[in-house]
């Protein structure tokens, strides 16, 4: 079996005395869709953060293209995240000053590759063709969601940690936005790993899984690998 392009080995997670997780074991290969369920409050969101690096761990390892993220200073992990993942926030986390077009361009410009066309394709591609020029203040909470996927897609990330992507989005915008990562998991050989209530993005993945206090346990494997 070649390596997998994320590997976390027995990840654990505690805020002060409380335990957030332990041994959470998790293999994504390359052109591979991943999704999360499990309980409310149980660190879908806590997990994603620490497989990205945004989160400090107390016990285990994330590698990912065989790098131990865990190990890097915060610099080097800033600079990896930049390179290697995209990110959907539940937050969107735009920055208001800047229009859509160049919060979606982002992490293109920070890689000194800014690519309008891209950036435009991508929009379109969401549902946000002609709202480039404007700031994020005057969107709607589904259009900001889908403005956070774009940015998160732009630069042909290795691997996409999308945290209930589709969670503001209606039916057909969310299938449409679960198509375009689908496409981009397999056409690009990156991998997607995606924490979702929804049943219907969850059915999109090849393999889901449950994330208890205890570790991860496979539900469904839909697709054979």
């Amino acid at each position: 079996m070649s390596e997998p392009l994320l590997e976390v080995t027995g990840l654990a997670k505690r805020y002060g005395d409380v335990a957030v997780f332990s041994g959470v074991d998790l293999r994504v290969a390359r052109g591979e869709f991943v999704a999360i369920l499990g309980e409310s409050g149980v660190g879908k969101s806590t997990l994603l953060n620490c497989i990205a690096g945004l989160d400090t761990v107390d016990a285990g390892s994330v590698h990912i293209d065989g790098t131990e993220i865990t190990r890097l200073a915060e610099p080097q992990q800033a600079l990896f995240r930049r390179a290697h993942l995209g990110f959907v926030f539940q937050a969107f986390h735009v920055l208001p000053h800047l229009s859509v077009a160049h919060n979606v361009g982002l992490p293109l410009l920070l890689q000194r590759e800014p690519d309008d066309a891209r950036v435009a394709s991508l929009l379109d591609a969401v549902g946000l063709q002609g709202l480039g020029p404007r700031l994020p203040q005057t969107l709607s909470g589904g259009q900001l969601q889908r403005v956070a996927i774009a940015r998160a897609m732009v630069h042909r990330p290795q691997l996409i940690l999308a945290d209930e992507p589709t969670g503001n989005l209606d039916p057909t915008t969310a299938q449409r936005v679960m198509d375009l990562l689908a496409t981009q998991v397999r056409e690009q050989g990156a991998a997607c790993v995606l924490v979702t209530p929804s049943s219907m993005a969850a059915a999109r993945a090849d393999r889901v899984v449950r994330l208890t206090a205890e570790g991860i346990e496979c539900l469904q494997q839909h697709r054979s690998r």
